[in-house]
């Protein structure tokens, strides 16, 4: 209800800023003009959001086992981390728009490059997040582990990655909300589909109602794909105590 509630104030304030204020309809639409797009164009904009949301799912998933893969490499192999840290680091220091188009020249305007973008932006998050966990176990578990005899394989897979899976799903939350950006930047930058590339051939023809209704679409694409892999992480960390626990939207 609260989602609901805002959506609704939202809505209202911005039909009362193009109904009583003297605001252009090329610079800001108004909310009729982008539900007449949604109902009319639905056919368009739905085949552009299978492709948008197949490259973020696609990236969200390569990267998280990318990122979860380093991580586990960094905690296994120690000396590994004093070299690959500063490499992700510096990652993450160029900006994804100075990245993008490189990936579009290297790998075309398919989905591949989309991927790639959206890959480079939540494997940052996930590494950190999982390597941090991991290098914070709480030194009482691994004394007991030791005293028990476990191998360094045993300790890894049975204590320090359990207990960094609160740290990894915090890590994959904030992933999976940075997704949508790495594919629409990838889509601006060079693409022949998908939402990006719809709202930036509205902005050329100054079709504001038309980009507007393609990114409500990604908005509500972003907030549910969000929602649900809160929840999903929720039910699988049932141990986790909820004042531990991301807040859904």
């Amino acid at each position: 209800m609260r989602g609901v509630v805002t959506f609704a104030v939202f809505i209202a304030v911005w039909w009362a800023m193009t109904a009583f204020l003297p605001v252009p309809l090329y610079m800001l639409p108004t909310p009729q003009s982008v539900a007449l797009v949604l109902v009319t164009q639905w056919g368009f904009l739905a085949e552009n959001t299978g492709v948008t949301l197949a490259e973020i799912l696609l990236g969200l998933l390569f990267g998280t086992i990318l990122g979860a893969f380093a991580a586990l490499v960094m905690a296994v192999l120690p000396p590994v981390r004093r070299w690959l840290m500063p490499v992700l680091v510096v990652s993450q220091a160029i900006p994804v728009f100075a990245l993008a188009p490189l990936m579009v020249l290297w790998f075309g305007f398919g989905m591949v490059s989309k991927v790639l973008v959206t890959m480079l932006v939540i494997f940052f998050p996930v590494t950190a997040a999982l390597a941090d966990g991991l290098r914070q176990t709480d030194p009482g578990w691994l004394d007991l582990a030791a005293t028990m005899g476990a191998t360094r394989l045993g300790v890894l897979r049975r204590v320090r990655l359990p207990a960094a899976l609160p740290a990894f799903a915090s890590g994959l939350r904030v992933a999976t909300a940075l997704a949508p950006i790495g594919a629409i930047i990838g889509e601006w930058v060079g693409a022949s589909s998908g939402l990006g590339y719809v709202m930036i051939n509205a902005n050329a023809r100054i079709e504001t109602d038309v980009m507007f209704a393609a990114l409500f679409v990604l908005c509500v694409i972003a907030v549910l794909l969000f929602t649900i892999v809160d929840r999903v992480l929720r039910r699988l960390l049932y141990w986790v105590p909820d004042s531990q626990r991301s807040v859904s939207p």
